[in-house]
């Protein structure tokens, strides 16, 4: 691809053999490449472009490519930016600073999964920086939650074929707790009683079922970023692609070594645990003093405060960012609830559903009575606008309580996006989509 087009992926390899179909994949799944035959073209491109992720060939770079990853970390620094390489997996490569190694061939649908987890890790360690910095300006501590030292949990969801008790029994090995449901009804059971760090889902002869469970898990608050991964019989009955749209976190057949799958599973846990461990972190403010008491989240003030220092901190790390506005829709059954008091009652319950809803990385912040505003790291416009549908989809399928004799209502949003250009726009950014939102009205 051309240098004019933004790229998110750089691929370091000095051959087309693996490099060029994955570039292709990426390409056509939304995440542009580019790709350098060595070390000096790839710091060059690092140095130009918001790129969020490397790929190293390490077959085709040799014994220079196990030295690329401090130097890349380095060139991209304060911008975390995680390092993938594609060879046989080796421990001491972790010690060389990659982030992750898959061996070869890499499905370009299945490094989207990965760079997906990857770039969304580093990007949130760089926004707990940033609210470390914005509370202590007020004179409050956000302190890191404690790692959790207990076994990952894992909930393995399906008929217990041999193929998904052999992975069951490699996720025990490498010192995972897992949990057997057998049907849909059992895991949902498991998933209310109690907190898991990944699912596994066992396709079997028919995706349907295991499908269906991923998507009720993207429709429930609690579970929303709960990762699954999809572990199919054929990998030719549903793309990867198609799963992922569907709420699968990853995707895997019995052809992948159960080694492998199994450590894609933790991978995913671990991620998970780093991401719930800084929400936790986060709810912690709450007895600041400076959030909102009635649903947890920014304050007005609060939020102006810490979107500056994102602005800033977009343009030092070369990142986009944005914002958007989620308005409560001014319709028929809304103005009744509003004016018999249940709406103002139900605000909490969505002021708290936006904060579960948001990844970890993004900012939530109560603007006014009906308003909700969210920052978006490393989140252009248009992805950004998706990021608020998606939000709104799900509070529109909960219906809330409207009194006695009164059906429930549900509440829809009308939604402002506009991205920030420079750290002295911040303010106007979220002006013009609050203007979007009521325009929108």
């Amino acid at each position: 691809m051309s240098a004019g087009v933004q790229a998110r992926v750089l691929i370091v390899a000095r051959d087309d053999a693996l490099a060029g179909p994955l570039a292709d994949g990426l390409d056509r799944l939304g995440w542009r490449t580019i790709t350098a035959r060595g070390p000096y073209a790839a710091l060059a491109a690092l140095s130009d472009l918001q790129i969020e992720a490397v790929i190293v060939d390490l077959a085709s770079g040799g014994s220079e490519a196990r030295a690329l990853p401090g130097k890349l970390k380095a060139a991209c620094h304060p911008r975390r930016v995680p390092v993938m390489a594609i060879g046989e997996p080796d421990p001491s490569l972790e010690a060389d600073g990659f982030d992750l190694t898959i061996a070869a061939p890499l499905h370009p649908a299945q490094a989207v999964l990965r760079l997906e987890t990857l770039v969304r890790t580093a990007v949130a360690e760089e926004e707990f920086e940033l609210r470390v910095e914005t509370f202590a300006e007020r004179g409050r501590m956000l302190e890191p939650a404690a790692p959790e030292a207990t076994p990952f949990r894992v909930l393995a969801i399906g008929e217990p074929a041999p193929q998904f008790l052999a992975l069951s029994n490699a996720l025990v090995r490498n010192g995972a707790e897992v949990v057997g449901a057998f049907t849909a009804y059992t895991a949902f059971d498991y998933l209310h009683e109690r907190p898991f760090d990944a699912v596994v889902l066992w396709a079997g002869d028919n995706s349907s079922e295991a499908l269906s469970i991923a998507a009720g898990m993207r429709r429930n608050t609690r579970l929303f970023h709960t990762p699954a991964l999809l572990y199919m019989r054929h990998e030719s009955y549903i793309t990867a692609s198609e799963a992922y749209h569907r709420g699968i976190s990853d995707v895997a057949s019995p052809e992948t070594p159960e080694v492998e799958t199994a450590g894609r599973v933790i991978e995913l846990a671990r991620s998970y645990r780093r991401q719930t461990g800084l929400r936790r972190a986060l709810e912690r403010a709450r007895i600041t003093g400076l959030m909102d008491p009635a649903t947890g989240l920014f304050t007005r003030d609060l939020f102006a405060s810490h979107l500056v220092r994102l602005a800033q901190a977009s343009r030092v790390r070369n990142r986009p960012l944005s914002v958007c506005v989620l308005r409560v829709a001014d319709k028929g059954e809304v103005r009744e609830a509003r004016a018999a008091g249940w709406l103002d009652k139900a605000i909490p319950q969505i002021g708290s559903m936006i904060g579960r809803l948001v990844r970890v990385e993004d900012t939530a912040a109560r603007l006014g009575q009906e308003v909700f505003a969210l920052a978006l790291p490393a989140t252009p416009q248009a992805s950004g606008r998706a990021a608020g549908e998606r939000i709104a989809a799900v509070i529109g399928c909960t219906a809330f309580e409207a009194g006695e004799g009164r059906s429930p209502f549900v509440v829809e949003f009308d939604i402002g996006v506009a991205e920030v250009s420079a750290p002295e726009t911040a303010g106007k950014a979220l002006e013009e989509a609050a203007a979007r939102a009521t325009r929108a009205s």
